[in-house]
C-alpha cells in the first residue's frame, strides 16, 4: 500500500496552491500573496501599505493615488452616494449597512458634483476603497487632523461590526463613514478625503483584542535616548498632554462661531478665520470657562516628537480627568515633530468641546495622553517629507483651510 509522507516534500509543496499551504509556509514564499507586507509585526508603514494596493487588498474603481498613502496611514475617499439619516448607528454581527440602511428612512445625495452636508445632521458614505484583508492584518481608522479641527466628527463602519473604527483581520467588502458636522456645515464631493485608516500585522501568538501599545517603560527608555517632548515627562498609560493657556501674544485659542458660511473641505488656505472663529484670549490667572457644547482649537503645552520607528494615536479624555473631550482627530505619524536639533518641535492641537455643564480649564491642566505603537518597520518616508505634512512644526493651529 502506497503511503503519504506525513508533511509534503518541498516540490510537493511548492505546486500546492498559495491558498491551501499554512499560513507560515506563505510567508516565506518570496511570491506569495503575503510577499509585499513583510514579516515584522506592528503598524504596516507607507511602503507596505503599497503593497496592499499592489495585491488587490485594498482596491478601488478609481486609481489610489500615491498622495494618499501616508507615512503609517491611508487617505479614504468619499464615493458617490451620501445618505442622509435619522441617526447614527452600528450594523451589528447579523447585518451589512446595506442592510441597516434599508431599514431606515434616509435622502439620497449625490456627490459626483459635490454636496452640502449640513451641521447637526448624520449622514453616511460607502467610500471608494474596498478591502481585502489577510487573517494577520487588521484596520483602526481615525478622521484626518483637518477633519477634526473643522469640528467633523467622523467614524468608519464596517459590515457585521458592532464596534466604529475598526476592521478585523480577514474582512472582505466594502467600508462606509459616518459624518456629522458639528460647528460648520461642509461642501464635499466623490473623492474628498476625511478619514484616514491604519493597518496592523499581527504575529500568529497574537489575538486582535491583545495589548499593542507600548509601556510607560519602553517611552521613558525611548525619552531618555530620544526626547519625546521637551521638558519633564509626565507617564500614566501613555504620554500624558498638558494644555497651554499663556497664550502667543495673549492668544490661548479659537473657538468657533455659531453662524457662519459652509466651507469646502477640499479647498486650501481659502477662509479667513474671523468669518469662522472667534479668538479666545487669556486672563491674568490663565484659567478659561468652556461653554456648554462649544467648539475650541486649543495646544498642547508640550512640544512633541514622533520616533521614525513608532506611530502615536490621541486618545479621549479620561472621564475622571473632567467633563470635557479633547482630541477627535487622533493618529501622529512617524517623524512628526522632527527637527534638526534633534529637540522635539510640534505642539499637540487640542480639539475640545465641553460637555453639559460649563467645565474650568487651568493652565498646565492634563487634558489627554498620547500612546504609541511600534511600526512593523520604519516607513521610507516621514512625516514632514510630504507635500501633506501641514502641520509640522506647528504651534497653535487652525486646519488648513484657513489663511495664516
Amino acid at each position: 500500500m502506497l503511503r503519504l509522507p506525513a508533511e509534503p516534500d518541498a516540490l510537493v509543496s511548492a505546486a500546492m496552491p498559495a491558498i491551501m499551504r499554512k499560513p507560515a509556509e506563505i510567508l516565506r514564499d518570496p511570491t506569495g500573496p503575503l510577499a509585499d507586507l513583510g514579516t515584522k509585526p506592528g503598524l504596516l508603514p507607507r511602503q507596505r501599505i503599497k503593497g496592499l494596493v499592489r495585491r488587490r487588498m485594498i482596491r478601488a474603481p478609481i486609481e489610489i493615488d500615491d498622495a494618499q498613502v501616508q507615512p503609517a496611514s491611508l487617505d479614504l475617499r468619499l464615493g458617490t452616494k451620501a445618505y442622509r439619516v435619522p441617526a447614527s448607528f452600528l450594523p451589528g454581527k447579523a447585518k451589512t449597512v446595506e442592510q441597516q440602511l434599508s431599514e431606515l428612512e434616509y435622502d439620497e445625495i449625490n456627490l459626483e458634483t459635490g454636496a452640502v452636508l449640513e451641521r447637526g445632521t448624520v449622514y453616511v458614505v460607502e467610500v471608494l476603497e474596498h478591502l481585502d484583508l489577510p487573517e494577520s492584518v487588521s484596520a483602526l481608522a481615525n478622521p484626518k487632523s483637518s477633519t477634526g479641527r473643522l469640528d467633523v466628527f467622523t467614524r468608519l463602519i464596517a459590515d457585521h461590526s458592532d464596534v466604529f473604527d475598526s476592521v478585523p483581520g480577514g474582512y472582505r467588502g466594502k467600508i462606509y463613514t459616518e459624518i456629522s458636522p458639528s460647528s460648520f456645515s461642509i461642501r464635499v464631493r466623490k473623492g474628498s478625503r476625511l478619514n484616514q485608516i491604519r493597518f496592523r500585522r499581527r504575529n500568529p501568538a497574537q489575538a486582535e483584542t491583545a495589548r499593542f501599545t507600548l509601556s510607560d517603560r519602553d517611552l521613558l527608555e525611548q525619552h531618555q535616548r530620544m526626547p519625546l517632548t521637551d521638558g519633564e515627562i509626565a507617564l500614566r498609560n501613555g504620554l500624558i498632554l498638558s494644555v497651554d493657556l499663556t497664550g502667543d501674544g495673549d492668544l490661548a485659542g479659537y473657538r468657533a462661531q455659531k453662524f457662519t458660511g459652509v466651507i469646502d473641505v477640499d479647498s486650501i488656505a481659502e477662509y479667513d478665520p474671523r468669518d469662522f472663529w472667534e479668538q479666545v484670549h487669556v486672563r491674568d490667572y490663565n484659567k478659561l470657562i468652556l461653554d456648554p457644547n462649544q467648539f475650541y482649537i486649543l495646544a498642547s503645552r508640550e512640544r512633541i516628537h514622533i520616533p521614525p520607528d513608532w506611530a502615536a494615536e490621541m486618545v479621549p479624555i479620561d472621564p475622571m480627568m473632567g467633563e470635557f473631550r479633547v482630541h477627535y482627530a487622533g493618529f501622529f505619524d512617524p517623524g512628526f515633530g522632527a527637527t534638526e536639533s534633534g529637540r522635539p518641535g510640534s505642539r499637540a492641537v487640542l480639539e475640545v468641546r465641553s460637555h453639559e455643564v460649563p467645565f474650568v480649564l487651568e493652565d498646565g491642566q492634563a487634558v489627554g495622553r498620547l500612546v504609541y505603537e511600534p511600526m512593523a518597520e520604519t516607513p521610507d518616508v516621514l512625516y514632514g517629507q510630504t507635500e501633506t505634512s501641514n502641520y509640522q512644526g506647528q504651534g497653535l493651529k487652525l486646519s488648513k483651510h484657513f489663511r495664516v
